[in-house]
């Protein structure tokens, strides 16, 4: 992972993303080039080919901001893919060295262990589980590299039973991932993460190389716990003021629902 090459990177991986249909330009012919060709991206923004190539080469990092939001109508780019467009342009000055670890506060960890009904948990910027409480320890229970759920979802064979759904699982990690890149992108230890699963896991790097970009929200999940069946849960997601990267994340079941019971189920495991 190139950190000064990143808005290149998105630029081109969100090119060859977009059929020409998408932009209402006809197919003619076969086309040996996924999605847009350069030619055809640069008419649409209104800017010169040789300026695309300059940008998706990274010899040119600074476009302006009439620039950027041309290519993003252009490309046809949902909000959170127009915001992290403007932060790989504009990245933040870090004002100070940061550490990998992360340091959650007291009233954290009091707070979660008084959530004894459903699992939570705090995340760290780069999917770093910090901290959790019983009902998370009982979810997770037996599997190895959850302390990191890029590292859990990719490196973890059992991972693909764990979640369910693991496809959409894997594909929301990832571009959750790479929303926390481009906030960021001047983390030191973001490449050392990428380049580790990377090696490890083609699908990680097949997904990485598309450049999604999906801030973490309210979604629902399914886990598959074994000796327990299906849990079908909300997860709702929190950030954490005092403490800028950290979220707090919930799992919630539907009242009255299977999985409202499978939860009570677990329960009865919690260490």
């Amino acid at each position: 992972m190139d950190r000064s090459s990143l808005l290149g990177q998105f630029l081109r991986a969100r090119r060859e993303c977009t059929a020409i249909e998408d932009v209402g330009l006809t197919r003619a012919g076969r086309r040996r080039t996924p999605g847009l060709r350069r030619e055809e991206l640069a008419i649409l923004a209104g800017v010169s080919t040789d300026y695309l190539v300059r940008l998706e080469q990274g010899r040119e990092r600074r476009p302006s901001e009439q620039v950027l939001d041309a290519l993003a109508r252009a490309l046809d780019l949902a909000p959170d893919a127009v915001d992290h467009l403007h932060q790989l342009a504009r990245p933040r000055i870090r004002r100070r060295p940061i550490s990998r670890i992360d340091h959650v506060s007291p009233g954290l960890l009091q707070l979660l262990g008084a959530w004894d009904k459903s699992p939570a948990f705090i995340m760290g910027r780069l999917m770093d589980v910090l901290a959790t409480n019983a009902m998370t320890d009982a979810l997770y229970a037996g599997l190895d590299q959850r302390d990191n759920l890029i590292r859990l979802t990719f490196l973890n064979p059992e991972a693909k039973v764990f979640f369910a759904d693991w496809e959409k699982t894997a594909y929301f990690k990832v571009a959750n991932l790479h929303a926390s890149a481009g906030a960021d992108p001047d983390d030191p230890f973001l490449p050392e993460l990428v380049k580790e699963v990377s090696l490890r896991s083609e699908e990680f790097r097949r997904l990485w190389e598309r450049h999604d970009v999906q801030p973490k929200t309210q979604e629902s999940k399914l886990f598959h716990v074994h000796g327990i069946g299906d849990l079908l849960l909300n997860c709702e997601t929190f950030t954490i003021n005092s403490a800028p990267g950290q979220q707090l994340i919930i799992f919630q079941a539907e009242p009255g629902s299977p999985s409202e019971r499978a939860l009570e189920l677990l329960n009865a495991r919690r260490p």
